[in-house]
């Protein structure tokens, strides 16, 4: 992205890129950014974590991208993928943050929108809510490997029917084409980075109201997802034990054999869903707990660090003294404390992710 002058007294841009893996997120990202974050090629997930791209400039602002896994990845249930996003949105919003943009990028070389897809983007609008769509744009992807004519139809059904994208359009959020190129990314990026910040849904019900996750409005759509998928799974085992019958009286021992490890294996998924379903909340808020603890712990040290630095810098000179207890001391304390919990969202008690 080109690198425009940028006005230091401004924040800093953030603008989240969510969608279905194999959307294009981290391309796009990428692409934007000149960062390098790893890009899949086939269906296995490659964001297992939420990540944030090295900053850059546009339109006089910093900006900063920040890549989500998709609610149908292969390495982690959508219990952890809702964990690790409300966390980080949380996190950002509780230290003054909020989003200037949010991108849900959707493949136009899908033939239709399939359960997953639907699935992802219900999830999303339960994470954003009505109140910011005004700053959401929906961005179709892979138009430069799908028939230019077909793609045009499906964008046009994308966006004139009620069960797709009509309704968010109605609602202030828009659509916009990405061919892979740099040019229609940085289209997309300037129609965001001088919006005005909003909170999300999730962040307003965690902070704000102070809610349980397990009472946001994202959790609740999930859990209907999962009842959904626990009923068709013990549909499946009814049908299971039907074929599993048969086989038994035709004396086939081979088809019985294969039936019941399919059963076994429909059983383990519904064990696995439903302990999903019991853990959202207790998992979220011991992982609260420990960052709480930790931050504590960091904020304490760096004090008596400062008090100690201090001490000794009082002996050379008096008015430093007075500086400390100024107005502006305890302002840099509070940046440093806010940039702490920006730190504890990217990093998760690692090295933040700076690409």
């Amino acid at each position: 992205m080109q690198n425009d002058s940028h006005e230091d007294d401004k924040p800093v841009v953030l603008i989240a890129v969510m969608g279905a893996t194999g959307s294009g997120k981290s391309q796009f990202i990428n692409l934007a950014s000149e960062s390098s974050m790893t890009v899949g090629n086939g269906l296995m997930s490659c964001t297992g974590e939420v990540e944030y791209s090295r900053p850059f400039d546009l339109c006089g602002r910093r900006v900063v991208l920040i890549d989500t896994p998709g609610f149908d990845d292969t390495t982690k249930s959508d219990t952890d993928i809702l964990k690790l996003i409300a966390h980080n949105l949380e996190t950002t919003y509780a230290g003054g943050i909020k989003l200037s943009g949010i991108i849900y990028m959707h493949r136009i070389s899908d033939v239709r929108m399939t359960g997953v897809s639907r699935r992802n983007f219900s999830m999303f609008r339960k994470l954003c809510g009505d109140k910011t769509l005004g700053n959401v744009v929906i961005v179709t992807s892979w138009w430069q490997k799908t028939d230019r004519a077909t793609a045009e139809r499906r964008e046009e059904e994308l966006r004139s029917r009620d069960e797709l994208f009509k309704p968010v359009i109605e609602k202030g959020a828009r659509m916009m084409r990405h061919d892979d190129t740099y040019q229609s990314a940085e289209a997309i990026l300037r129609s965001l980075v001088n919006q005005t910040p909003q909170a999300t849904q999730i962040q307003v019900e965690l902070v704000d109201q102070r809610k349980d996750i397990s009472q946001t409005s994202a959790a609740v759509e999930l859990n209907q997802e999962i009842a959904k998928l626990v009923a068709k799974h013990q549909q499946e085992i009814q049908q299971m034990k039907e074929e599993i019958a048969e086989a038994i009286r035709m004396k086939d021992e081979e088809s019985k054999k294969e039936l019941e490890q399919v059963r076994k294996e429909l059983q383990e998924q519904i064990r696995s869903l439903q302990e999903d379903h019991g853990r959202l909340s207790t998992e979220y808020a011991q992982e609260k707990r420990r960052i709480k603890a930790e931050t504590q712990r960091t904020v304490g040290n760096l004090e008596a660090e400062n008090s100690r630095l201090r001490a000794e810098l009082d002996e050379r000179d008096p008015e430093i003294d007075d500086f400390v207890r100024s107005p502006w001391a305890r302002g840099l304390g509070f940046l440093a404390k806010t940039a702490f919990a920006i730190h504890r969202a990217t990093s998760k008690g690692k090295n933040p992710k700076v690409y």
